[in-house]
């Protein structure tokens, strides 16, 4: 009874680093690749070689390894060719945008967002990032707003949706506080 109690240990033991060891190889190979990839963007944008598909592609690897420094400024030049179809100079726009926003640059993330919705106003993911921004800045009217035009879009956006929600219960809940306060 004994040996089986220890037998079983060890064979969990044995399927537990099994299986962290597939996983971690696993992610070990997923950032090699990245790696390998961002190596040959860098030699192409070093050597003025670089389409602005690569540069957005190496600027987007950067964002996920959260260099947004380097990516804003990748996007940047990306941004500048002529040849960019509308679609896709919004999509650098918008990543211009998140990556602002995510060093808490809401302003300059804001103006961004703005400008991607310029060339493409349907622009769902920028709506809402362009929303989110406003929320961060507390300027409430312009998020519901700006969720609103979202879900005229889209109307199914479940991230619109529930964002609105909220916005709508906090700003009916403000004035109704306000008047509290006011009256003690």
């Amino acid at each position: 009874m004994k040996d089986n109690l220890i037998l079983f240990y060890l064979s969990l033991l044995v399927i537990i680093l099994a299986v962290s060891g597939f996983f971690l190889f696993r992610q070990i190979l997923k950032t090699r690749g990245k790696d390998k990839r961002i190596a040959t963007l860098q030699k192409q944008v070093k050597d003025q070689s670089a389409t602005a598909k690569e540069y957005y592609e190496l600027a987007s690897l950067y964002v996920e390894k959260k260099l947004y420094v380097q990516a804003t400024k990748l996007l940047q030049k990306a941004v500048k060719f002529k040849t960019l179809e509308e679609e896709n100079r919004a999509l650098i726009y918008n990543a211009m945008g998140y990556a602002y926003f995510a060093q808490g640059q809401y302003d300059l993330a804001i103006r961004q967002y703005k400008e991607a919705l310029k060339f493409y106003p349907e622009y769902v993911i920028a709506l809402n990032n362009l929303a989110n921004a406003y929320q961060q800045k507390k300027l409430t009217a312009q998020a519901i707003e700006t969720y609103e035009a979202t879900l005229k879009y889209d109307p199914e956006n479940q991230i619109a949706n529930r964002q609105l929600e909220k916005l709508r219960k906090r700003f009916v809940k403000q004035p109704n506080q306000e008047e509290e306060t006011s009256k003690k």
